[in-house]
């Protein structure tokens, strides 16, 4: 497939970002959940979304719709694959979202196990509990994993040939913010194995087992992140999650420091990383200024202005932009806070613009002060 001269140029204007570089104008990297996609194209999430073609044409008209020079929809969660595992840790509620309950599968006692060994206990011990096929015998077991890996692989392998055909038809950028997924340490321990509640109590009851099991976790996560394709431009995404739930202290024990080690593998394997900043992280800016050169930071919250200061002249800002405001503010409203970001922030360049979180669902924002907001950014955003 030739690829269509709107798509090389507008996979320039991410390259010289990556690179350090000023473009043309300010790129814009909105990305939405196929569930809006799919919403947004008048679907119905609790039988469409089981369809890689529907999913696909519900992507291609929010790509022809909107003004984000990324293709707009990504699909993360397979409800099939979900279905063949028997998952506890993402389940479909009734209008068909797929969300992650607060539930654990490694219990207290499991630590020094995981410490150990954490492949052997995660495959043994976490997995079984977190999808309930795989604790069946051996056999039934095993042909559930084969049906899951067989549909993970089928399906993600039609959607990226889909949305590269997408992208072209388009003239739309090659690149987008997830490439590639892993996450910190602390945040798989707290989100996967023990729960939101489980690490509080841990990091009181048990803080030098926590610190070893993040230290465990490391080169999974390292190995997860570190790709074949992997390079400045086709980038990891990196979701952050329980940091600022953490006093800054307990940050600086239990968090930041693989966190950092993380950050930097991936840069040492030639990896961009591309960072969801969570929640707000105001009293972590200094810590994010020590990532290697170059992050993507998309921040959900905090001051632009001390933002841009503190951390633009090395690593790329984005984000920022609140949704609730596209959702209840008039289209005015929505223009002006377009304006005032980007004067603060595209200066010198290091800037993307894109909304302060990915849109999940339709009634996330106001489609049509999106539209407005992204057209206004198109045609005036220059650096």
């Amino acid at each position: 497939m030739e690829m269509n001269p709107q798509t090389k140029e507008r996979n320039e204007l991410f390259e010289n970002v990556y690179d350090g570089r000023v473009p043309k104008r300010v790129p814009i990297m909105v990305n939405v959940d196929n569930a809006f996609a799919l919403e947004y194209a008048g679907m119905d999430l609790r039988t469409e979304q089981f369809s890689v073609a529907k999913n696909l044409e519900a992507i291609d008209k929010t790509s022809q719709d909107f003004s984000s020079d990324v293709v707009m929809g990504l699909m993360f969660r397979l409800p099939t694959m979900y279905k063949i595992l028997g998952a506890r840790n993402f389940v479909m509620g009734s209008d068909g979202f797929i969300q992650h309950p607060n539930v654990h599968g490694l219990e207290v006692e499991d630590y020094d196990d995981l410490i150990a060994d954490p492949y052997k206990t995660i495959w043994d011990k976490v997995l079984p509990r977190q999808y309930s096929e795989l604790s069946k015998d051996k056999f039934e077991s095993g042909k559930a994993v084969t049906k899951a890996f067989f549909h993970f692989f089928s399906t993600m392998g039609a959607v990226a040939q889909g949305t590269a055909e997408i992208a072209n038809k388009y003239g739309l950028s090659t690149y987008t913010l997830a490439s590639g997924a892993a996450t910190v340490p602390f945040d798989t321990l707290a989100d996967q194995l023990r729960s939101f509640t489980g690490i509080t109590a841990d990091i009181r009851r048990i803080p030098d087992k926590v610190v070893a099991a993040c230290e465990a976790l490391l080169p999974l996560a390292i190995k997860t992140g570190l790709t074949p394709t992997s390079n400045k431009y086709i980038r990891t995404f990196i979701p952050l999650h329980m940091g600022p739930y953490l006093r800054e202290k307990d940050f600086a024990k239990f968090y930041w420091p693989t966190f950092k080690k993380f950050v930097d593998a991936l840069d040492a394997g030639g990896a961009g990383s591309n960072i969801f900043v969570e929640q707000d992280y105001t009293r972590f800016l200094d810590y994010l200024y020590e990532l290697p050169e170059g992050c993507l930071l998309l921040f959900e919250y905090g001051d632009p202005k001390e933002i841009k200061k503190k951390l633009g002249d090395k690593h790329i800002i984005s984000g920022l932009y609140p949704l609730s405001l596209l959702r209840n503010g008039t289209e005015q409203e929505c223009i002006d806070k377009a304006k005032e970001l980007i004067d603060i922030l595209a200066p010198g360049g290091n800037y993307m613009f894109s909304f302060d979180k990915s849109i999940i669902r339709l009634n996330d924002v106001n489609p049509n002060n999106m539209k407005a907001v992204l057209n206004y950014v198109r045609d005036n955003a220059d650096y």
